[in-house]
C-alpha cells in the first residue's frame, strides 16, 4: 500500500494518526450504477428487488441528517464532503470503505448480484479512491457463486488501493464449509483480508433468521443479538480448518461487537479438548487460531457503565493485537474517535487506533 501521512492532531485526546476500518461510500441512486453495468440489468434496478430485499421492521434511520452534504443528497454519497467532515475533523490517516451493498448477498439471481457488485466496485474507484489518497478500498462480492466471486477479487484485486474483500456474516450455509474455498483462494492469491460486516441476516435467500428461535418483533431485539452471526461464522470458519488450509488468510469482524469473543473462545477450547477427533485437521487450540487469524472493529464497542469491566474483556481478547477502531461513518450509531480511545489505557490505544491496521493492511510498508 502507499505510504500514509501521519500529522499531528488537531483535536486532544489522540496524539497520533487513526485509521478507521469502516466507512461506508453511499449511493444516491442505483441509477449511477448504469454505466457500470450490461444494459441487460438495467430495467431490473428499478424494480422491487432492485435494491435488494430487506426486512420491513427498521424504525430507525440508517444514516445521520449532519453527514449529508445537503441539497438532497444521501449522507455519505459525497467523497469531498466525506473529506472534510470526516477524515480532516478526526485526523484520520486512512479510511476503509466498506460500501452500502451488504444486502447484495440475498439477492435469489447470482449473475445479477454480481453484476451489481462489480459495477459498485468500479463507481468506488472512479467517485472515491481517486479523491483523497486517504481512501483504501474493499471489494464487494455476492458470495452466492464463489467463482463469479473469485473472478471479480482477481479482476481488482492487484489495484494498490485495495485491501480486502468484504461480505455479509449472513449466508445460507456456513463460511468454513469447502462451497467458499474458491473466494479464500482468490483472496489469498492477491494478499487480501477478508471482512464480514454486519447486514442482510435473514433477508432473501438466507434462510436463517435474525435469531435462532425466529424473527424479532423489533429492531431493539434485532440489533441486540446481530452479533450471533459473526460468532457462527467465527465458529465454522475455525472448527472446518479454514486457516489450516489458508495459513496466511486473515479474517476481520466488522461491526459485530466485542464482548462475546472471551467466552466463545473459552468454550470452543473447553469443547475442542473433548471433541478434538471431530475435527484432526485442526492442530491448535482454537483460540490460538482466532487469535492469530481474526481481528475485530470497536463499533458498535459495548458499553458497560463500569468501563473497566470492558477493559478487562479487552485484555482477555488481547486487544493489542485483536481489535481495530472503526466508526461506521455516516451511520446513526457511528463512534467518535474522541469517545472511544480516550477510554483505552495507553498501552492498548495507540494498537487499536493505527497499528494493528497498519500492520494488517500493509500500510507504512509494515
Amino acid at each position: 500500500m502507499e505510504a500514509s501521512t501521519k500529522t499531528k492532531p488537531s483535536k486532544p485526546g489522540v496524539d497520533y494518526g487513526i485509521i478507521d476500518c469502516d466507512v461506508h461510500q453511499t449511493l444516491n441512486s442505483y441509477e449511477e450504477l448504469k454505466p457500470y453495468m450490461p444494459r441487460v440489468w438495467w430495467d431490473r434496478l428499478k424494480e422491487p428487488g432492485g435494491t435488494f430485499p430487506s426486512l420491513v421492521w427498521r424504525p430507525i434511520p440508517l444514516t445521520r441528517r449532519d453527514a449529508s452534504p445537503g441539497n438532497g443528497l444521501t449522507p455519505g454519497s459525497d467523497p469531498e464532503y466525506a473529506k472534510k467532515d470526516f477524515l480532516d475533523r478526526y485526523n484520520i490517516s486512512k479510511g476503509i470503505l466498506t460500501g452500502s451493498l451488504l444486502t447484495i448477498s440475498t439477492h435469489n439471481n447470482p449473475d445479477y448480484a454480481a453484476a451489481v457488485a462489480t459495477a459498485f466496485n468500479d463507481w468506488t474507484m472512479d467517485n472515491w479512491i481517486s479523491h483523497d489518497d486517504r481512501w483504501l478500498a474493499s471489494i464487494v462480492i455476492a458470495t452466492q457463486d464463489p467463482i463469479l466471486a473469485a473472478k471479480e477479487i482477481d479482476r481488482l484485486g492487484s489495484h494498490p488501493k485495495v485491501c480486502q474483500v468484504v461480505i455479509s456474516p449472513a449466508s445460507s450455509q456456513p463460511y468454513g464449509q469447502r462451497w467458499f474455498y474458491p473466494i479464500y483462494e482468490a483472496a489469498v492469491r492477491n494478499n487480501l483480508v477478508i471482512a464480514l460486516h454486519s447486514g442482510g441476516e435473514g433477508e432473501g435467500i438466507n434462510s436463517p433468521p435474525i435469531s435462532a428461535v425466529g424473527q424479532p418483533t423489533t429492531n431493539l431485539e434485532r440489533h441486540n443479538i446481530l452479533p450471533i452471526h459473526q460468532m457462527s461464522q467465527l465458529n465454522s470458519i475455525v472448527c472446518e480448518g479454514v486457516f489450516e488450509r489458508f495459513p496466511t488468510l486473515k479474517v476481520v469482524a466488522v461491526e459485530g461487537g466485542l464482548g462475546w469473543l472471551p467466552s466463545l473462545m473459552w468454550r470452543m477450547d473447553k469443547n475442542y479438548i473433548a471433541m478434538r477427533k471431530e475435527v484432526p485437521w485442526l492442530k491448535r487450540k482454537p483460540s490460538e487460531y482466532i487469535i492469530d487469524h481474526y481481528r475485530f472493529t470497536t463499533q458498535p464497542i459495548e458499553e458497560p457503565e463500569n468501563f473497566q469491566e470492558m477493559i478487562q474483556m479487552l485484555q482477555f481478547m488481547r486487544a493489542e493485537k485483536t481489535v481495530m477502531f472503526a466508526t461506521d461513518y455516516p451511520h446513526w450509531d457511528n463512534d467518535d474517535p474522541k469517545f472511544v480511545l480516550s477510554k483505552l489505557p495507553e498501552v492498548m490505544r495507540r494498537r487499536v487506533a493505527y497499528e494493528n491496521a497498519a500492520e494488517l493492511y500493509h500500510i507504512d510498508g509494515k
